[in-house]
């Protein structure tokens, strides 16, 4: 180019000559990264402009004897003018013809950016700032004319980054590592860079998981090696992953974040009991992932993080789909688990979700195995005098309801861990069901939602920001993710010494035909603490007018790694050695089912239910037995009425349409405990419902 542009001046000068006009300044003027001494100019309409006038000729018209000349000197113009507005553009003249005085460019680097061309690139962008490294980056020496840039000094790396770079071969030198950032920080990057993301009016940050809005079960994948194979539960709840396999996802993990210009490290505890608990890193691209396992992890202070070495890690490449054409895989979404490794890696999914519960699997496989802990998928709250009780059930059956007690005070809303030394909760958070929410209905959860939480999925007003929880455009499974202190009555830390008094087994039977209370022994605990019995309504599929029966064993079948009745003997040992209560607490139906006219059994009265239980009054009362399904039911509870609590003096529709729906309830039970039964005892299958399969 410099070259053209030398020939050009030349032939343009021999022309100026002949016409006796001003000669162009020569090439030692023009400013390249060849010749860096001259004076650099940024192209803009007012550099070409002021060249102009230099070479303009008189405004006298010429005499008829000039046309000749006249003619020659505008084609030979032409020909500058096009020369000149190429210059222009990269370079300028230092002549004192000229009229604008040219000052220095301060960016002498063409690769680096101005102000505003940083502030357009962070704009363009969809997650990552195209210009955040050169922001970092320390201030470079010896810099010259013919290396501008100079030399950049060996930056020293944090211990983090050195142990992501030796375990994962994250590239420190290319990707901005941002440790455990604060709240604040995290809201501004997911403001600027994600797509979907808001500020509510009560100061939550929403945020859109892309097509996946749930937990992908059926592509959850446990690592098959010696250390855990014979443990795990193998089927279709744990999927096989051939360690060949594992290796590539996880390449292709790291590989994703190696092309982030920025990556997030949360650290974080799992478990209060410091004895017990584990040590969690999530590396992850998405400040929305950072912020919500900032809120569900617990938060060491900043000593503890000083030399942070985690038991397990999490690679979250959520953005970036699995090889479908990788042996075992059915799908873009991978999520697994090697044990072995104590790595979990994520990838075709969003879902920020798949964390917390990859977390809860982890310690459904560590507490028991190696600590003879028992994992609980349930709620638990204190009373005043010290006495827990521990609340299991499905969606929808009442379980964060009934825990928060303003009596009680609350332990957690989800996951524990029951031990030697009493119980504990797994989190730092809650991860609250937000569809329908309002003031009057979940107070606690409600008031909640302000700074630091993470709504998600959510549909809002872009004018005022104001929620609408009754809005299932995304999806029916808003919610939204807090840290546990939001919670007025919460208890810090999140534990009790005490062992539980009471295990609740929550259901929620829409052919209302279970008691609203059952009083259990050891081996019915069992039996229905594998069975993990509730309904489905009629009516959410085309096709169903009748209630669905959903069994999900503990209580958290997805989420299980080793087999059912491992935990069920476990939970039954603790029961009989502390002597605990268990009961089988029914927030469904009474009268009738739910199609056929019955009635949802008031919150007053199970509330009441609750009182008589934690105040000891239900356990001194008189039992019946209740038919089919063996039951002890109460004669009597204070603030209920007596015709409620057996179903079959409720029932509105007469002895013979009662005793069917009893006898195909029951069915459904036997029928569903089968694939259990091979590793159940004799005394625990007997516990079932008594009916003919």
């Amino acid at each position: 180019m410099a070259r053209a542009i030398i020939r050009l001046t030349k032939e343009r000068n021999r022309c100026l000559t002949q016409l006796a006009l001003p000669r162009l300044p020569g090439p030692e003027l023009l400013s390249t990264n060849l010749f860096p001494n001259s004076h650099s100019v940024r192209a803009s309409s007012s550099s070409s402009s002021t060249l102009a006038p230099v070479y303009s000729l008189p405004s006298t018209r010429p005499s008829p004897l000039h046309s000749r000349k006249r003619s020659a000197r505008h084609t030979q113009s032409r020909i500058f003018n096009r020369t000149i507005s190429y210059v222009a553009m990269s370079s300028s003249t230092n002549n004192t013809a000229d009229p604008v005085e040219r000052t220095t460019s301060p960016y002498p680097d063409p690769r680096q950016l101005g102000p505003k061309s940083q502030i357009l690139a962070t704009r363009t962008s969809n997650y990552h700032s195209t210009s955040l490294r050169n922001m970092v980056t320390a201030n470079t020496v010896n810099k010259t004319a013919l290396h501008p840039g100079g030399v950049q000094p060996v930056k020293e790396h944090t211990e983090l980054e050195e142990e992501l770079h030796e375990k994962a071969h994250i590239d420190y030198d290319r990707v901005a590592i941002v440790p455990n950032p604060s709240v604040a920080a995290l809201y501004e990057d997911a403001l600027v860079y994600e797509t979907g993301s808001a500020i509510t009016s009560t100061g939550a940050l929403t945020a859109y998981s892309g097509a996946k809005t749930g937990r992908s079960p059926l592509d959850k994948r446990i690592v098959k090696e010696p250390g855990s194979e014979n443990e795990i539960w193998w089927g279709p709840v744990n999927k096989p992953m051939t360690p060949d396999v594992w290796r590539i996802n996880r390449e292709r993990a790291i590989d994703y974040l190696n092309t982030r210009n920025r990556i997030y490290v949360v650290d974080g505890f799992a478990g209060w009991d410091e004895k017990y608990r584990i040590k969690v890193r999530v590396v992850c691209a998405r400040a929305y992932h950072a912020l919500f396992m900032r809120n569900m992890l617990i938060r060491p202070d900043r000593k503890d993080l000083e030399h942070f070495h985690p038991d397990y890690t999490i690679y979250n490449a959520g953005s970036f789909p699995a090889n479908r054409y990788t042996e075992g895989m059915t799908s873009g979404t991978s999520v697994a688990i090697n044990f072995a490794d104590k790595e979990m890696v994520i990838l075709g999914t969003e879902y920020a979700g798949e964390m917390k519960k990859g977390v809860f699997t982890v310690l459904f496989y560590e507490m028991p195995v190696k600590h003879n802990v028992l994992t609980l998928h349930s709620s638990a709250n204190e009373g005043k005098n010290g006495d827990v009780t521990v609340f299991f059930g499905l969606s929808g059956t009442g379980k964060t309801t009934l825990s928060a007690d303003p009596n009680r005070a609350l332990i957690g809303d989800d996951e524990h861990c029951w031990s030697d030394r009493g119980i504990f909760n797994i989190e730092g958070g809650c991860y609250a069901k937000t569809v329908g929410l309002s003031a009057e209905k979940e107070p606690d959860i409600f008031n909640a939602i302000k700074f630091g939480s993470v709504l998600e999925n959510v549909v809002f007003s872009p004018e005022t920001r104001l929620v609408d929880y009754e809005d299932t455009t995304l999806t029916e499974n808003t919610r939204c993710a807090y840290p546990i202190e939001y919670i007025h009555n919460a208890k810090i830390p999140c534990l009790s010494e005490n062992h539980p008094s009471n295990i609740i087994l929550l259901t929620c039977d829409a052919r209302g035909v279970l008691p609203p209370i059952s009083k259990l022994d050891s081996a019915q605990t069992m039996f229905h603490f594998i069975s993990g019995y509730t309904s489905k309504m009629a009516g959410t599929e085309d096709g169903v007018t009748e209630p669905q029966a959903t069994f999900s064993s503990c209580f958290a079948q997805p989420f299980l790694a080793l087999h059912p009745m491992r935990y069920a003997k476990m939970l039954a040992d603790k029961i009989e050695h502390h002597q605990a209560n268990a009961w089988l607490l029914n927030t469904g139906w009474v009268g009738a089912g739910a199609t056929t006219g019955g009635k949802r059994c008031p919150l007053k009265y199970t509330r009441a239910i609750l009182d008589s239980i934690h105040s000891g009054e239900l356990a001194k009362v008189e039992y019946e037995n209740y038919e089919t399904f063996n039951l002890a039911v109460p004669k009597s509870c204070s603030g209920v009425p007596s015709e409620l609590l057996n179903p079959r003096n409720a029932w509105s529709q007469g002895h013979d349409s009662f005793k069917e729906e009893v006898t195909k309830l029951g069915g459904l039970f036997a029928e569903n405990f089968k694939k259990y039964s091979s590793e159940a005892t004799e005394e625990v299958i007997k516990a079932g419902p008594d009916v003919k399969v």
